[in-house]
C-alpha cells in the first residue's frame, strides 16, 4: 500500500503540531499562573480551530474498525480537574449554543474546564494514534478527528474560547494601563 499524501500533507501536519500544543498546553494547566493559561489558551485555540478547517478533505477509510481509545476516563477528568481548578470561580460561562437551549426557559451553565477536556479527549486519542505511523490507523485517526471537529468539538472549542476572552481580558482581574492581567509570562 502506498503512503497517503492527506496524512502527509502540510496542512495536516501543522494540525498536528498545533493538537500537540493545545495538549500540552492543558495536560500542564497547573503549572500555569491563571494569567499564562489563559494567555496561551486565547492563542492556541484560535490557531487550533484555523488548522482544523484547512484540514484536506477525504473520503472514509474503508476500515471501520473503531479506533483504540488512549485518554481514559481518569486522565479526562484528571485534566478537567486541573483547569478547573485554576480557573476557579471564572470555569462557569453561559452556553447560547447548548443543544438544549431550545427547550430551557432558562440559560444553560457549561464550564471551560470540561470543554477543553472534551476537546482533549478526541485530539489525545489523534495525536497517539497519529504517533503510531501506521498509515492505516493514521488516515482513519485523522478522518475521525476531522469529523468529531465538525460535529463536536469544533463548537467546544469557541465557546470555550469566548468565555476564557472573558476571564483573560476582565478588568476586576487587571491591572495596569493596558488592562490586560499582569503576574504571567506573555508568549
Amino acid at each position: 500500500m502506498s503512503a497517503d499524501p492527506v496524512i502527509y500533507d502540510k496542512n495536516t501536519l501543522e494540525f498536528v503540531t498545533v493538537a500537540l500544543e493545545f495538549c500540552a498546553l492543558v495536560e500542564t494547566a497547573s503549572q500555569h499562573t491563571l494569567f499564562s493559561f489563559t494567555d496561551k489558551a486565547v492563542k492556541i485555540i484560535p490557531l487550533l480551530y484555523l488548522k482544523a478547517t484547512l484540514l484536506p478533505g477525504m473520503e472514509e477509510p474503508e476500515d471501520d474498525n473503531e479506533p483504540e481509545h488512549f485518554i481514559t476516563e481518569h486522565t479526562y477528568e484528571a485534566i478537567r480537574y486541573r483547569i478547573a481548578n485554576l480557573l476557579g470561580e471564572h470555569d462557569s460561562y453561559l452556553d447560547t449554543f447548548h443543544p438544549d437551549i431550545r427547550y430551557s426557559d432558562t440559560p444553560i451553565a457549561s464550564t471551560i474546564s470540561e470543554s477543553l477536556a472534551d476537546v482533549y479527549q478526541d485530539l489525545g486519542d489523534f495525536a497517539a494514534l497519529f504517533r503510531q505511523e501506521n498509515e492505516e490507523v493514521m488516515a482513519q485517526a485523522l478522518y475521525n478527528c476531522r469529523e468529531s471537529f465538525r460535529v463536536y468539538w469544533g463548537q467546544k472549542l469557541l465557546n470555550a474560547l469566548k468565555a476564557l476572552h472573558v476571564v483573560h481580558f476582565n478588568e476586576e482581574l487587571s491591572s495596569g494601563e493596558d488592562g490586560f492581567l499582569t503576574g504571567g509570562d506573555i508568549g
